[in-house]
């Protein structure tokens, strides 16, 4: 496994262990990351959203990290650097960036949807061009990823729309639930800190192979037909978003530690292809449907229909039965051939299945010899 992958992982082990119940988040975080793009957490307070978005941030070594919690009366001077007097003073209207979000490489923006009109604009275009516009000069930032946090989705009509829209993944961060996580919580990690950190160089590394995975067109295939599903359901996700998730697709194999996309990568998009928290269930149900790995599921049902086949012989031992279960048995086999000449790539996974019904086979004969 390529390095920068290895520390990737480690660090999201050992930060899941530090924050229970909250690996997906962690992982959330970290794609976003690696693809360049955006997540929005939404949770009450106390619940470790910007806790843990700074250790992700600390995990990677050079990494300008910046954090503001936005109000009704928040200034742009807090977000985007105070105005430089002495530059004022020559009629240049120039703002003094350092140590604010246009040089940070990772923002985390708490109670993000309570921006005022006079930052929501610059933040738009911070967020999707990554241009700031200082002195009316568009200027390129560093920025790699807006962790966006909210104790609340925001309301319709209060034109967030566009804001909302870029973020590209959306997850609810509730209270721990399970009483033996809760416990954990309060004992606290055991698990010991990597012994490397992750460094810029590491995170160029990761999104160098995300711009290298390959998609295949059965993924591409498996989207189209999300889309027209989510359509006739009357939820639009922007083209926008949809060819955003292509790079969320690429970062999740890269760190699964492959060089293609998989359709059942496509689970994450359950997390990012719906508008507002009443579609959310539809759109979990649609892309959780579509994004099952066909060929893995028709080897487990075979796998399960030989299963119950041997079984049945081995109970009644009749003649019978024997004959039936041993037809069946040639039927499965044939079904894994033509499975396998489809899909090539599978036949490890294939053949495995292949070896336990041809043992099954030679324990019927066994059984149908005894009788």
């Amino acid at each position: 496994m390529n390095n920068s992958i290895k520390k990737l992982n480690e660090w999201v082990k050992y930060l899941s262990c530090r924050y229970v119940e909250r690996e997906e988040v962690i992982k959330a975080i970290y794609l976003s990351i690696i693809a360049k793009q955006h997540c929005l957490l939404v949770g009450p307070p106390g619940t470790g959203k910007s806790a843990l978005t700074m250790d992700v941030a600390k995990s990677i070594q050079g990494m300008n990290y910046f954090q503001w919690l936005l109000g009704r009366f928040t200034t742009p001077e807090e977000i985007f650097g105070p105005v430089s007097l002495s530059e004022l003073e020559k009629g240049i209207y120039k703002r003094n960036t350092e140590h604010k979000m246009p040089v940070s490489h990772i923002a985390f923006l708490d109670e993000i949807f309570k921006a005022n009109s006079a930052i929501l604009n610059a933040l738009l275009t911070l967020i999707n061009e990554r241009l700031f516009y200082n002195n009316g000069v568009p200027v390129k930032t560093p920025l790699i990823s807006v962790i966006g946090a909210s104790n609340e989705y925001p309301e319709e009509g209060e034109g967030l729309e566009a804001l909302f829209d870029r973020f590209l993944l959306r997850f609810e961060v509730d209270y721990i639930g399970e009483d033996a996580s809760f416990i954990s919580m309060l004992q606290g990690t055991q698990a010991k800190n990597p012994t490397e950190y992750l460094t810029l160089d590491d995170i160029d590394d990761l999104q160098m192979y995300c711009d290298m995975t390959n998609i295949t067109p059965d993924v591409y295939e498996t989207l189209k037909q999300i889309r027209t599903e989510l359509k006739d359901e009357g939820i639009r996700p922007s083209d926008r978003h949809f060819r955003q998730s292509l790079s969320l697709l690429k970062a999740k194999a890269v760190m699964d530690g492959r060089s293609t996309v998989v359709i059942e990568d496509i689970l994450i998009l359950t997390d990012g292809l719906w508008e507002t928290i009443d579609q959310k269930t539809k759109v979990q149900e649609i892309v959780t449907k579509y994004a099952q790995d066909f060929v893995k599921t028709r080897i487990l049902e075979i796998e399960a229909e030989a299963k119950e086949i041997y079984e049945k012989v081995k109970k009644e031992q009749s003649p019978e039965i024997s004959l039936e279960g041993t037809q069946k048995m040639k039927s499965l086999l044939k079904d894994l051939s033509q499975l396998s000449s489809q899909h090539p790539d599978r036949e490890g996974d294939i053949q495995v299945v292949r070896n336990k019904i041809e043992t099954c086979q030679k324990q019927i004969a066994t059984l149908m010899l005894g009788i």
